[in-house]
């Protein structure tokens, strides 16, 4: 069965990684269940460039994709736990010592600078982009790795939240003004709040005017 477009309401894309696991309606998704899957969300997530995908998936070995997707979704339900126990408070100096898994993923990493045509219409001709080797699928796992790091040294951790719905696993960053974000989004969770607050009231309404004897 096709999967649905996956969701990206984390405003962080180590949270949206995170999100690759939902339940947007009724059935919890995964979509990052097998290397198929996986390799299709890097490419939503544009973490990884279409021709890298299209080599990696022409060169890997029979189920090295799905081995990198296992892998993934180990990653995936580590750093689950730990932002669920530290978002509400900013992290501290001590937390460190919990960052040894991920330091070890990014130690693997292959990136280098390469000059390249300016293309965002800048005075020079010529700008330093980064780039990433990648020799086998689990070079896949790196921007991952890259995203969760940035979530660690950029976010704020108490701004960390995760949606209100009562069955969303959804976690998100409130950028918002205030900090006043209570939901995934409007379209998810928010609107289904509105509707059964209404629905409440409607009943709360009937009651009243039959206590009234109306």
């Amino acid at each position: 069965m096709a999967r649905p477009p996956a969701i990206f309401v984390g405003d962080a894309p180590g949270l949206d990684f995170l999100n690759s696991i939902a339940t947007p309606v009724d059935a919890p998704i995964d979509w990052i269940d097998d290397g198929e899957g996986f390799a299709s969300w890097l490419e939503q997530a544009r973490l990884v460039s279409v021709d890298a995908l299209t080599s990696i998936r022409a060169h890997a070995l029979p189920g090295e994709l799905d081995k990198v997707a296992d892998q993934a979704r180990s990653l995936r339900e580590w750093f689950r736990g730990f932002v669920r126990e530290h978002k509400g408070r900013a992290l501290a100096a001590g937390d460190l010592v919990q960052f040894e898994p991920l330091n070890r993923l990014l130690e693997r990493d292959e990136s280098f600078s390469r000059i390249v045509p300016q293309f965002g219409g800048g005075s020079e001709p010529f700008e330093l982009l980064m780039a990433r080797r990648w020799r086998t699928p689990e070079a896949l796992l790196l921007p991952i790795g890259e995203a969760l790091a940035q979530l660690i040294c950029t976010e704020d951790f108490s701004h960390i939240k995760a949606c209100e719905g009562p069955a969303c696993t959804l976690l998100f960053a409130d950028h918002t003004r205030g900090h006043a974000r209570r939901w995934c989004s409007m379209a998810l969770c928010g609107n289904r709040a509105k509707q059964a607050a209404h629905r409440h009231r409607a009943k709360a309404h009937r009651v009243q005017l039959e206590d009234s004897g109306f």
